[in-house]
């Protein structure tokens, strides 16, 4: 696969997937906008790890309609313009029903979907505006299988990941006629900073022993599955949800 001179937006780009996406890119040969929130110094480390040039760090809030507004026109003056877009950004947050109040419930679920769902609504219809003119494009999401599993303590994570999947599918038959193809990723437990800390439990090796193949994913697969849905020559995968657990979980 190769992306040279196109431009790619990636979410969430500072650590875990988002930085081996922003990585592979970059290798191939795309210039791309890294998206962080608030963490500049592991944002500024990926950059410096990144091959090419003509690359950039953009701060934003993805639950902030505005900013997000602003980070795709920001991507698109500084790269000249969007072919790509990775919706990588996102929260995890378990909150266990029989102990919450509802004001928690509340912000729970404000946060949670603020972040993985409608943040990445707002990003796909902004970044569409700018790839309408361009004559195409490609957006790519990343969900999880818990969209297919079912979260109990991370409701709300859950169901930002459907919500997401859903969202995928149905711009796929929106933009396909504006040569836009849409494809979503659902990983299961990657070897991140956000599942460290669930996979130090006692039942981390119960985590790893749920795939076949007896461990979790490395974030470098998850990223290889997420530039063939936005390489060339994919174009009919649009709409597709492809599962990276290592069979730890089979849908029919």
């Amino acid at each position: 696969m190769r992306f040279d001179g196109k431009a790619a937006l990636v979410t969430g780009g500072s650590r875990g997937i988002g930085r081996e996406i922003a990585l592979g890119f970059a290798a191939r040969g795309a210039r791309v906008a890294l998206h962080y929130k608030g963490n500049h110094e592991a944002a500024a480390a990926t950059l410096a790890r990144m091959d090419g040039d003509g690359h950039t760090l953009l701060p934003a809030d993805i639950a902030d309609a505005a900013a997000v507004a602003q980070m795709v026109d920001q991507a698109v003056e500084g790269m000249g313009r969007l072919d790509i877009l990775v919706n990588n950004a996102g929260i995890y947050e378990e909150l266990l029903l029989a102990d919450a109040s509802y004001e928690e419930w509340l912000a729970h679920f404000s946060r949670v979907l603020g972040a993985n769902l409608l943040g990445a609504a707002n990003a796909s219809f902004c970044a569409a505006q700018h790839m309408i003119k361009n004559g195409g494009g490609r957006i790519v999401n990343i969900s999880s299988r818990g969209a297919f599993r079912g979260e109990p303590t991370a409701l709300a994570y859950g169901a930002s990941k459907a919500g997401l999947n859903s969202l995928g599918q149905s711009m796929a038959k929106l933009l396909a006629p504006q040569k836009i193809f849409v494809g979503t990723v659902a990983p299961g437990f990657v070897e991140t900073d956000m599942a460290a800390e669930r996979l130090a439990l006692p039942d981390g090796d119960e985590i790893r022993r749920q795939s076949p193949v007896g461990r979790i994913a490395r974030p470098e697969e998850v990223a290889y599955v997420a530039m063939f849905l936005a390489s060339e020559g994919a174009e009919f995968t649009t709409g597709a949800i492809i599962d990276v657990n290592g069979a730890s979980y089979l849908r029919s």
